[in-house]
């Protein structure tokens, strides 16, 4: 399947720039700002296939109302995807199971999610008495109802909070990142390194991140580079953090885990046939891909064995990837599937039998990754791709390799090359 376009919004830190967007007026944005560039005709699209972790319930089925407010014709099906973290992903190769299958030629796919427009939910007690307020007919009734209502039911419910929490190993996510740490040995002062590296590379990677963006113009003002990276990141800095998960003997920090973010990332996916047809040179190709689980309190080792199953379905191996883009959902994360993917000892402890080799620094993230950008979860997996894709083009190479962790204990893995 051949990746024929793609562009993104801005990646903005939850509250800031982009905040009073919804996220299907980002996805709108990335969309329209797609569509617009390369030329096509809307109708001519077989499907609208977006990922949404985040989705809102003012826009169900989001991808239909991202497709009609971006012009797509009434007549063009649209369907939302969600695998978590990997959403982004999953928009990509359900589109490619899709021609693969016959369906169709020509795909709209992507991720998105505005973090910042999570809502705040009411408690079941809340809810039970506004309910039972709704039922009552008579002014002793309702006031009945009201008298009976308490403080703390008024305390809300962060819908946020909830969504990073995984309900069956009872962890949230940064305390999934702990035990990474913990039990591969990882330190704060390793994944503070880690941090800054991403900090600096997207630093010195602005004018690189900025050829993906989109610009987006609110309220007067024009929004056209990501807002999370610092500039003058230091492991000084980072130093002076508190740890967020485990306030006591914990090491995972704020500062060396992705920022929570909005953005929206689009593609155009197409069949080789209709990529000829339409006469635009694609950014390269999807060429082999794999989803595996594991367990749920170590969700962040899902890349390694998704590595190694795309690695068997391809024939391929970490030393054919010219660039490797794993999310950097946590330092400690990343730093524990490296240490499993190279060191016999650790290789086990992510299911592995032996190791994969180890993963060249400069081939890791060279741009930065989601502790410097973000990581607006729908839309992750779509900009590792891009992000991959780009960076192929920009330094001449063949192959890449993408992969992220999901929540709940799952990994993604794409492997992809230019043409």
């Amino acid at each position: 399947m051949q990746i024929l376009a793609a562009t993104r919004t801005p990646f903005t830190r939850m509250g800031s720039s982009l905040s009073a967007l919804s996220a299907a007026e980002l996805g709108r944005h990335a969309a329209s700002a797609l569509l617009t560039e390369i030329g096509i005709d809307p109708a001519t699209l077989d499907e609208v296939i977006i990922g949404c972790v985040c989705q809102p319930v003012d826009a169900a089925n989001i991808a239909r109302v991202i497709a009609l407010k971006s012009g797509v014709p009434m007549a063009v099906p649209a369907v939302t995807v969600h695998r978590n973290c990997a959403s982004g992903m999953e928009s990509i190769t359900t589109a490619a199971e899709r021609i693969a299958a016959g369906r169709g030629g020509l795909y709209l796919v992507g991720g998105v999610d505005s973090m910042s427009n999570v809502p705040l939910l009411y408690r079941k007690s809340a809810v039970q008495k506004f309910t039972r307020l709704s039922k009552a007919k008579t002014f002793d009734q309702r006031l009945g109802v009201f008298t009976s209502f308490r403080p703390a039911d008024f305390s809300p419910v962060i819908g946020l909070k909830l969504g990073l929490s995984d309900p069956v190993s009872g962890l949230n996510m940064g305390e999934t990142a702990e035990l990474l740490a913990r039990e591969f040995n990882i330190s704060r002062e390793e994944q503070d390194a880690f941090a800054v590296a991403s900090q600096h590379k997207a630093s010195a990677g602005r004018e690189f991140l900025n050829e993906e963006i989109s610009p987006a113009h609110i309220r007067g003002q024009v929004v056209d580079t990501d807002d999370g990276i610092r500039d003058d990141s230091s492991v000084e800095k980072l130093a002076k953090l508190k740890p967020v998960f485990n306030r006591t003997t914990g090491t995972v920090t704020a500062g060396n885990s992705s920022q929570i973010t909005d953005g929206a990332v689009m593609m155009l996916v197409a069949t080789d046939e209709k990529a000829a047809e339409l006469g635009i040179e694609p950014l390269g190709r999807l060429t082999g891909y794999a989803y595996t689980g594991c367990d749920p309190k170590r969700m962040g080792l899902g890349p390694v064995k998704a590595i190694a199953e795309a690695n068997r379905l391809t024939g391929l191996s970490l030393g054919d990837a010219d660039t490797i883009e794993i999310n950097e959902a946590f330092a400690a994360q990343v730093l524990a599937c490296c240490k499993a993917l190279s060191d016999p000892g650790y290789a086990s402890r992510a299911g592995l039998e032996n190791p994969l080799g180890e993963i060249p620094a400069e081939k890791l993230n060279p741009h930065g990754g989601a502790i410097a950008l973000g990581h607006p979860v729908g839309a992750t997996g779509s900009r590792l791709v891009y992000t991959a894709l780009h960076q192929l083009q920009k330094n001449g190479g063949k192959r890449a390799l993408t992969s992220l962790c999901v929540g709940g204990g799952q990994g993604a893995a794409l492997w992809l090359e230019t043409n």
